[in-house]
């Protein structure tokens, strides 16, 4: 009996954040040496359009009391860490 294993790999799709399986080949970019998998073709359109849009890396906005004090302390301080003198 002859087993078969399917090693499929899990890609996140840049422009929707979506997981994706790396079987389908007819949804896939290769943009500078790296090749990026999408969910869909609008995706895929999308991010052939513009790929920096999708690339950029976006800080996580902080949310609550704590989040909008430390927002405070960074612009008050400058991003410098407190010190004694």
């Amino acid at each position: 009996m002859k087993k078969t294993t399917t090693s499929s790999e899990i890609f996140i799709d840049p422009v929707c954040m979506m997981q994706v399986a790396s079987g389908n080949k007819n949804l896939l970019f290769t943009h500078q040496m790296r090749t990026y998998y999408f969910c869909a073709e609008a995706c895929c359109k999308a991010f052939q359009k513009n790929p920096e849009k999708y690339l950029k890396l976006k800080a996580p906005k902080r949310k609550g009391l704590w989040g909008r004090y430390l927002e405070r302390l960074n612009k008050v301080t400058g991003g410098r860490a407190p010190q004694c003198h």
